[in-house]
């Protein structure tokens, strides 16, 4: 699943523990939108050429 997924977590053991998880947990998910943001800016300049393309026709 997610890399920051441990179905075995005890979280009763250390309260940093759970605060170092949720600080893995973040970075990951920012790094996904970071990620997502780059590829939608990509197809969004992909998209906007193929229609000026197509009104130079």
């Amino acid at each position: 699943m997610f890399p920051f997924f441990n179905p075995c977590w005890n979280w009763d053991n250390s309260s940093s523990s759970h605060k170092a998880y949720q600080e893995r947990k973040l970075q990951f998910m920012k790094w996904m939108r970071d990620d997502l943001e780059t590829r939608l800016a990509g197809l969004n300049a992909a998209i906007e050429t193929v229609e000026r393309q197509m009104n130079q026709e």
